[in-house]
């Protein structure tokens, strides 16, 4: 995706991030968006895209892609750890 329509999960308010992602497809015209998220924010991720195809934008977006991976990576103590991460694309549909 050439334009940067990616909204990232973290420790924000919940309706943020369902404001964020309705605005892209309102106000910005994007065609779809992709919804990010790591480790314990995924839940949150699937919320969000949820809440926003299913009551916000019903019927005007749709699930495109769901992409999962996981990231290895040294913690501070040294020792490797893998984390989880989600990417949801959402698009939309009319």
């Amino acid at each position: 995706m050439s334009d940067d329509n990616s909204v990232f999960i973290g420790n924000k308010p919940f309706m943020n991030y369902v404001t964020s992602v309705v605005v892209q497809f309102t106000t910005k015209g994007a065609k779809e968006v992709t919804v990010k998220a790591r480790g314990k924010f995924i839940s949150r991720a699937v919320d969000v895209s949820e809440v926003a195809m299913k009551r916000f934008l019903k019927g005007q977006i749709g699930l495109k892609e769901i992409r999962i991976d996981s990231e290895e990576f040294k913690n501070k103590e040294g020792q490797d750890v893998r984390v989880s991460s989600i990417e949801i694309v959402l698009e939309k549909t009319a």
